[in-house]
Parts: C-alpha cells; structure tokens; sequence
C-alpha cells in the first residue's frame, strides 16, 4: 500500500485559477448544505432561530471538522462570505417554505448537491494542503457528510449516512474518481465537475432504486 501511495503523487500548487475553483465549489456545497438543513428543521418544526442553527452546522460543519483536522484555519472564519451565505440560504429558503410548495423529497435532492459539492471541495482542499490521495479521498467524504450527520442529531434523528441508500460509499467512490481524473492530468475545473455529477447522480439512483450496503446482524 506504500508502494502504491508513493506511485500515485499529486500535488496541485494553489495557482490563482485553482483557488477560484475551490472557492466557487465550496460557497454552492455551503448553499446547498444549508438549504437541506433548512428542510430537515422544518419537518420538526423549529423556529427561525433554530432553522438557522441547524443550517449553519450542517452547511459549514463538515469543513470546519475538515480544516481542524489539516490544521489551517477553519474556511468560514477566515473568509465570513461563507457564513453570511449559509445565514441568507437559511433565511431565504424558511421564506420560501412559507409561501412556496416544497416536496418532502426535495430535502433529499439539497442533500445530494451537497453531499457532491462539499466531496470534491473537501478532497481538493486536503490534496492542496499535501496529504496522501487515500486520505485525501476520506477528507472529501469527511466534509460531505458531517455537516448532515450534525444536522440529524440536531434534529434528533438517527443520522442519514448510517441507514440510507448508498451514501457515503458514493462519496468516496466519487473523490477517488476525482483523484484519478486528476492523475491524468485532466483539468481541475472539469475533473471536479465530472466526479461531482457523479457522486449527485449516483446518490440519487441509490434512492431511486433503493441500492444499499448489507446491514450488520448477527446470526439467529
């Protein structure tokens, strides 16, 4: 396995252009993230402060546990657009909800986007920082998926990640194929976008077809 992790070296420089893409993916998976926690709040119907909480861990925790965790300071404190876009994702969607029709299901479409979004961000951000491609990979599906399991505790739910339909799996599969897409030296921008619509559409065939992990049990 050393072997392999030596062969398999990527170092992406923060070129100008590198870190536009990084911040443009990062403020969608902030939007996005924040929106589904949004909907995930409303089915318990919490007030316009508690929405907002519930938005803010779920659209800037994952990164956060991310950036602790690589030691560089925390994305949204160094930059507050990001939190200022996950307070206005929040506000705007409670609007929405109050004057809008919104499916149930659409809770799991925001999920989805954010789950891709924050995937790739997470994984771009832990490969420009120096860390090997496999915990590169696991940083992506770190940053994916926190911010919604600190959203299902919040909201006192056994978290999504651990019982739905394919999940993180998709996530990581996605940042390697973003790793490998890299590898061979296909641009970023367009790297990142294929393997981001990949992770998104391959979360929402998993829901559509019910396609899981076998589940723990012990023998009877």
């Amino acid at each position: 396995m050393e072997e392999l992790s030596q062969a398999i070296t990527i170092t992406l420089n923060p070129t100008p252009a590198l870190l536009d893409s990084l911040y443009w993916i990062t403020l969608v998976a902030v939007i996005v993230s924040s929106a589904s926690g949004v909907l995930k709040a409303g089915f318990k119907q919490f007030d316009l402060f508690g929405v907002i909480i519930i938005a803010i861990a779920t659209g800037l925790g994952g990164g956060s546990l991310r950036d602790m965790l690589l030691d560089r300071e925390v994305f949204w404190i160094r930059d507050q657009v990001y939190f200022i876009a996950s307070l206005g994702s929040a506000i705007v969607m409670f609007l929405a909800a109050r004057m809008l029709v919104i499916p149930g299901r659409f809770f799991l479409v925001a999920d989805a986007a954010g789950l891709a979004t924050f995937g790739i961000a997470g994984t771009l951000v832990s490969l420009m920082v120096g860390a090997p491609w496999l915990v590169a990979s696991f940083m992506g599906v770190m940053t994916g998926t926190m911010g919604g399991i600190f959203r299902d505790v919040l909201c006192g739910e056994p978290p999504v990640v651990f019982q739905s339909p394919l999940y993180a799996t998709v996530s990581w599969g996605g940042a390697l194929f973003f790793i490998g897409l890299l590898y061979i030296r296909m641009d970023v921008t367009v790297a990142a976008v294929a393997a981001g619509l990949g992770i998104f559409m391959a979360r929402l065939l998993a829901i559509y077809f019910n396609i899981s992990l076998p589940r723990f049990r012990f023998k009877s």
